[in-house]
């Protein structure tokens, strides 16, 4: 069962100023953005979202044998209009401030539901997409219950570790995709659901 924040703002005027968040220099070129609370009003998005989007689940083959992916998922293109207006305006925010830097709007949408602590995503980065082989920019919008997400350099080192939910932001750029990886990891502290909402640009999977 979700348990809103008693901290969050109900609001909801808006996501609030971009420049506000911190960004962090990580090794390899990569970088991060982090802005707690970016969406006031964000418990009752969630409930929002979890309600409306079709959500769907999906089997993947896993070496020898397939398997539950352990989340819900939805995907929404860049010709499909987004499950709420909250989420253009977040979209609309991120494009008016990383437009420089990205040199592209973020285009598509693609929305994960962690039930509980037993639903994850493994280790990963950007192996299919453009991110492989050119900087690029994922800004990652969670809300519901605060998940970990995990990010450590691909081939091995420290790992850093960032509470994310009741709408806060990350935006994942620079080499990140293709020299870092990042995770959901498991929890048995955790009951319960998060939603989390990755914004891409075109051909960044």
């Amino acid at each position: 069962m979700f348990q809103a924040s008693l901290l969050d703002d109900t609001d909801e005027s808006g996501p609030r100023p971009l420049d506000l968040a911190r960004r962090t220099r990580l090794a390899h070129g990569a970088w991060v953005d982090v802005l707690p609370g970016w969406i006031p009003g964000a418990d009752a998005l969630f409930e929002r979202l979890e309600s409306s989007v079709p959500w769907r689940a999906e089997r993947r083959r896993m070496y020898d044998r397939v398997v539950d992916v352990p989340r819900l998922l939805s995907f929404y293109d860049e010709d499909d209009a987004l499950p709420d207006p909250v989420l253009d305006e977040a979209k609309a925010a991120l494009n008016g401030h990383y437009a420089a830097e990205l040199g592209e709007p973020f285009r598509t949408a693609g929305l994960c539901l962690y039930r509980d602590g037993r639903d994850s995503v493994a280790w990963h980065g950007d192996r299919i997409g453009r991110g492989s082989t050119e900087d690029t920019m994922v800004a990652i919008l969670s809300v519901g219950t605060p998940r970990s997400l995990l990010l450590r350099p691909r081939g091995g080192g420290r790992t850093i570790r960032h509470e994310l939910g009741h709408g806060d932001l990350i935006v994942m750029g620079g080499s990140c995709q293709r020299t870092w990886e990042h995770a959901i990891p498991k929890s048995t502290r955790v009951t319960g659901p998060r939603i989390s909402i990755q914004f891409r640009p075109r051909g960044v999977r």
